[in-house]
C-alpha cells in the first residue's frame, strides 16, 4: 500500500501542485516567524549582554523633581561616595530626555523606530566615557557643545566644528558639534537619535544641577560584582535602586522575550489562519483525486484492500506530500526570515548584529505542522473513498453525495451556526472584555457552521447571480452558473477559503471605519480651536511655549491642557467627603477655554475658573456627591493644601480630565507645569499665513507640532488605517491560498469534464465560449465564498462595535460601502486570474480526443 500511494502521489504531480503550494507557503509562514523572532530575540540577549558586560552595579533612581520631600536622584555627593569605594575603578553618573537634531533645512532628524533623546557625557580620570566610542572629535566638555551619534551626524550632513539646531523641551538652542561617536545603547542602534551635552547643562535641562538619573558602576580587576552592591545599597536614596549588571542583562532579556512573544503570537495566529485555509484546498484536491480513482479504488478492495488499507494509502499519500511541501516551505521560511531582518533596516529600524539562528524548534515545527494539516485535509475524503462499496464504485466513475449524508450534514450546520450567532449576539449585549470573549468563541463555531452549511446555501445564492450571466453572456454564462453548483461540496470547499479570509477583512474594516468615523466626528465636535500643538515625540511642552503662543499676532484665545493631579482630604462640607484619593484635572486659562473646546456646562459657569472655582465632569459629580458650590479639601503637588469650591458641573468629554481648574490656581504648586498640548484659535482661522506665524512665534522649533483640524483627525484615523493596512497585509497570505484553492477546483474541473466539452465543442461552441464559461465560472464562485466573507464580517464588526460602543463618544456603525465594493471587486478579479491557466487548458482540448475520455 505504501508503494501504491508514492506511486500515486508521482502519477498526479501536477494536480498535486496547488496542495503543495498552499501547505509550503503556511509552512514558510510558521518556520520563518520562528527562525525571525528567535533571531531577533539573539541579537538583542546579545546587544543587552554587551551594553553591561563591564557593568559591576547599576543604580537607578525614581525620585520626583517636583516632591520636594524626596530626592530627585542621586547626588553628586552619594556618587563621590560610590567612585571612593574599595574596589571600583569607575562610576558614571547620567541623565536623560528628549533632544531632537534639526537638519540644515530646519527639519527633526526622525529616529524612525529609536526616540530622540539627549544625555550627558560624563568622562572619568581619563577623560573618556566608556559608553561611547569617537570616531572624530572629542566629548562636549563646556555649556556650548554637543556630540552627535553617527547615524545622526550622517543624516545632518554635519562634521566636528559645525553649528547644530537642538530642541529639547524648551526653546530650540544651537551647538557646535565637538565629537561624532558610536554607541552600543540599544535605541540608538533601532535608528534613535542621541545627543551629548556637558553634564551641568544636560542636569539642568532634564533633573537638577547636582544630581544624577542612573549611575554604572565600573570594577576594579578582582573586585566582585555582589560585594560591590552591597557596599553602594546602603549609600543610596529609599528613591534608587541597584542591580549588578549582569541581574540587568538578564531582566532586559527576559523583557525582550516577553516583547518578541507578543509578536510571534500575532505572526503565528496570521500564519495558522492561512493554514486553516489551506485545509479547504487540500481536502478538495484530495476529494477530487479519490473521486477519479473511485475504480481503482474499488478494484483494490475487490482484490482484498480493506477500508482501513485504503484510507491509509491516502494518508500515506497525504504524508508524502506534506514532507515535500514542507521541506520547500521550511527553506523559504528562512529566505523569509532573512527578508524580514533586512526589511527592518530599509525602514529605519536596525537590528544588532548577529548570526541568523535556526533551531530544532522551527524545523520540528514546519514538518509537524506540514504533515499533519495535510494528513488531516485528506483524511475525510480517504475515509468516505473507504466506505463506498466495490460493486457501487466499479459501477460509477464519481461517488454522489446521499440525501442522508446532506441532510446530517445540513442540520449539523445549521445547530451549529445557530448556537454560533446567539453567542455573537449575547457577547455584544453584555460588552467589554467578557462581552469580546464570547464574541470570539461565537464567531468560531459561527465560522465552522456556515462553513459546513456552504454546499447548501450555494444554490440559492447562485441563483441569485446566474440572471446576471446569462443576459450578457448567453450560452456560456448560462453553463457557468450550472457548472458552479453541479458539486455543490467542491464549490462550498473552494468558496470557504475566500469566505474565511474575506470574513476577516470585512470585520476589521467596518470596526476600523466605525471607531475612525467615530473618532473624527469627536474631533470635530469638541475642537474650537483651529490648532493644536504638540511635541513631535508626544511629550510635553515648555511654559515658554505657552507664553510665545499667547503673543504671536492673530491669536485670538489660547490655552493649555495642562495635566494636574489633585489629593482629596476627607473634612468637607456639602458632599461625601469620606470619598477620598486622587482625581486628575486639566489646568486651562480660564475664559479662552470656553473659545478653544466646546465644553458643554449643565450647571453653573466656567466664568467661575477665573474666580479660583473649578469645573466638575458630570459622572465624577454624581458618583462624588457634588454639585456647584461643594467644597472641596484639597492636596497639591508641593503637599501644601487648600480648599477648592465647584463652579461648574459639564458633560463628560474626551479632551478634557474630569475636573478642570485654572493654570493659576495650580502652577504656584509645581516645579515644571506638564502641557501635553496647547489649542489656538486665530482670526481669519485656518490659513497658510496663520500657521506660519504659530511656527515663527515657537521660533521655528523643529519638535513642535501645529496641527490643524485635519491633521488632528488624520493623527486618529492615520493609526487606524496603519493598523489596518498591516492586518491587510498579513492577511493576503491566507487569500493567496484561496486563490490557488479556486485555480486548482477549476483545472481538476476541466480536467474531469474533458469528454462534455468536447462534445460542446463538437456541437458549436468555440474556443472563446469554453474559455469564458470556465472564466465565469471561477468569478460566480470567487463572489459566491465573497458574499458569504462579507455578510458574516459585517456581523462580527458590528457585534465587536457594540462592545466598546461605551468608551467612544458618538459610535454608530459605519458599512464601509467604498471598501466593500473594492473586495467583491478583487473578488470577481480573483476569479478572471484564477481561471486563465484552466480555461486556456479547456479551449486547447482536442475536441476527438476529448469526446473518446472515459
Amino acid at each position: 500500500m505504501f508503494r501504491t500511494a508514492v506511486r500515486n502521489v508521482l502519477a498526479h504531480k501536477a494536480r498535486l501542485l496547488m496542495t503543495v503550494l498552499a501547505v509550503m507557503l503556511g509552512v514558510a509562514f510558521v518556520s520563518g516567524t520562528l527562525v525571525f523572532t528567535d533571531t531577533l530575540s539573539n541579537a538583542f540577549r546579545s546587544q543587552s549582554a554587551k551594553n553591561y558586560d563591564n557593568v559591576a552595579v547599576a543604580v537607578t533612581s525614581f525620585g520626583d523633581p517636583n516632591d520636594p520631600e524626596s530626592d530627585p536622584g542621586v547626588s553628586q555627593k552619594t556618587l563621590d561616595e560610590i567612585r571612593a569605594l574599595d574596589g571600583v575603578a569607575g562610576a558614571y553618573g547620567h541623565v536623560e530626555g528628549f533632544a531632537g537634531v534639526a537638519d540644515p533645512d530646519g527639519k527633526l532628524i526622525d529616529g524612525t523606530f529609536g526616540s530622540p533623546k539627549g544625555s550627558n557625557f560624563a568622562p572619568g580620570k581619563d577623560g573618556k566615557d566608556p559608553a561611547y566610542a569617537f570616531t572624530d572629535g572629542s566629548g562636549p566638555l563646556k555649556a556650548g557643545q554637543i556630540a552627535l551619534d553617527e547615524a545622526t551626524a550622517a543624516k545632518g550632513s554635519y562634521e566636528v566644528g559645525d553649528r547644530v539646531r537642538v530642541a529639547t523641551n524648551g526653546p530650540i538652542q544651537e551647538f557646535t558639534l565637538s565629537g561624532i561617536f558610536t554607541t552600543a545603547d540599544g535605541e540608538v542602534k533601532a535608528g534613535g537619535s542621541l545627543v551629548l551635552f556637558d553634564t551641568a547643562v544636560a542636569q539642568k535641562q532634564y533633573l537638577k544641577a547636582g544630581w544624577y538619573q542612573d549611575v554604572t558602576v565600573v570594577a576594579a580587576p578582582g573586585a566582585d560584582d555582589a560585594k560591590l552592591l552591597d557596599a553602594i545599597e546602603p549609600l543610596l536614596p529609599k528613591s534608587a535602586e541597584a542591580k549588578t549588571g549582569q541581574a540587568i542583562a538578564e531582566e532586559q532579556a527576559r523583557d525582550i522575550e516577553s516583547g518578541l512573544g507578543a509578536l510571534k503570537q500575532v505572526l503565528l495566529g496570521f500564519a495558522g489562519i492561512a493554514l486553516f485555509v489551506g485545509i479547504f484546498l487540500i481536502s478538495n484536491t484530495f476529494s477530487m483525486l479519490v473521486a477519479q480513482r473511485t475504480k481503482e479504488l474499488a478494484l483494490m478492495r475487490a482484490v482484498g484492500a480493506s477500508r482501513k488499507q485504503i484510507t491509509r494509502s491516502v494518508l500515506i499519500e497525504a504524508a508524502v506530500v506534506g514532507a515535500i511541501a514542507s521541506a520547500i516551505g521550511f527553506v523559504i521560511g528562512i529566505g523569509l526570515a532573512i527578508g524580514l531582518r533586512s526589511g527592518m533596516a530599509a525602514f529605519g529600524m536596525n537590528v544588532p548584529p548577529g548570526p541568523l539562528v535556526v533551531t530544532a524548534t522551527p524545523v520540528i515545527a514546519a514538518l509537524a505542522v506540514g504533515v499533519l494539516i495535510t494528513m488531516l485535509a485528506a483524511w475525510l475524503p480517504g475515509r468516505r473513498a473507504a466506505k463506498i462499496p466495490p460493486v457501487a464504485a466499479m459501477s460509477s466513475v464519481h461517488a454522489v453525495a446521499t440525501t442522508k449524508s446532506l441532510v446530517v450534514r445540513n442540520s449539523i450546520g445549521a445547530v451549529i451556526t445557530a448556537l454560533g450567532a446567539a453567542a455573537i449576539v449575547w457577547g455584544a449585549g453584555i460588552g467589554g472584555d467578557d462581552g469580546r470573549l464570547r464574541i470570539a468563541a461565537g464567531a468560531f463555531f459561527a465560522l465552522i457552521g456556515i462553513i459546513i452549511l456552504i454546499p447548501l446555501l450555494s444554490r440559492p445564492v447562485i441563483a441569485l447571480i446566474r440572471p446576471l450571466l446569462t443576459g450578457p453572456f448567453g450560452v456560456s454564462g448560462k453553463l457557468a452558473g450550472q457548472n458552479a453548483v453541479r458539486n455543490p461540496r467542491r464549490t462550498g470547499a473552494t468558496a470557504s477559503a475566500l469566505a474565511i479570509g474575506l470574513t476577516l477583512v470585512t470585520g476589521l474594516s467596518v470596526l476600523g471605519v466605525t471607531v475612525g468615523q467615530a473618532l473624527d466626528r469627536m474631533t470635530t465636535d469638541n475642537i474650537k480651536a483651529d490648532y493644536m500643538v504638540v511635541m513631535a515625540n508626544g511629550g510635553d511642552l515648555d511654559q515658554s511655549a505657552l507664553t510665545a503662543l499667547e503673543k504671536a499676532d492673530g491669536v485670538s484665545a489660547v490655552s493649555p491642557q495642562q495635566s494636574a493631579y489633585l489629593e482629596l482630604r476627607k473634612g468637607g462640607k456639602g458632599g461625601k467627603s469620606e470619598r477620598d484619593g486622587f482625581v486628575s484635572a486639566s489646568a486651562v486659562t480660564p475664559g479662552a477655554i470656553e473659545q478653544v473646546l466646546n465644553i458643554d456646562v449643565v450647571q453653573g459657569s466656567l466664568g467661575s475658573l477665573a474666580e479660583g472655582r473649578i469645573g466638575v465632569a458630570e459622572k465624577t459629580a454624581d458618583k462624588r456627591g457634588w454639585k456647584v458650590g461643594t467644597d472641596i479639601p484639597v492636596t497639591f503637588g508641593d503637599k501644601k493644601q487648600g480648599t477648592l469650591t465647584v463652579g461648574a458641573v459639564y458633560k463628560d468629554s474626551e479632551f478634557v480630565s474630569p475636573v478642570i481648574v485654572s493654570t493659576k490656581v495650580v502652577n504656584p504648586h509645581e516645579a515644571k507645569p506638564f502641557i501635553p498640548q496647547i489649542f489656538v484659535k486665530m482670526d481669519g482661522g485656518q490659513t497658510a499665513a496663520n500657521e506660519k506665524a504659530l511656527i515663527s512665534a515657537l521660533g521655528e522649533n523643529p519638535a513642535i507640532t501645529v496641527m490643524d483640524h485635519q491633521d488632528i483627525r488624520d493623527q486618529f484615523g492615520g493609526m487606524i488605517n496603519l493598523m489596518l493596512n498591516i492586518l491587510y497585509g498579513l492577511l493576503a497570505m491566507a487569500l493567496l491560498i484561496a486563490v490557488l484553492g479556486v485555480v486548482n477546483t477549476l483545472a481538476m474541473s476541466v480536467f474531469e469534464r474533458q469528454q462534455e466539452i468536447g462534445m460542446l465543442r463538437a456541437i458549436g461552441l468555440d474556443r472563446r465560449r469554453v474559455k469564458r464559461m470556465v472564466r465565469l465560472e471561477a468569478v460566480v464562485i470567487s463572489l459566491f465564498g465573497a458574499l458569504i466573507g462579507i455578510g458574516l464580517g459585517a456581523f462580527l464588526g458590528w457585534a465587536i462595535g457594540e462592545t466598546i460602543r461605551a468608551s467612544i463618544p458618538g459610535y454608530e456603525l459605519v458599512l464601509p460601502w467604498d471598501r466593500i465594493g473594492i473586495f467583491l471587486a478583487l473578488a470577481g478579479l480573483v476569479g478572471v486570474l484564477a481561471s486563465l491557466w484552466p480555461a486556456r487548458s479547456a479551449a486547447r482540448l482536442n475536441m476527438l480526443n476529448a469526446i473518446k475520455t472515459e
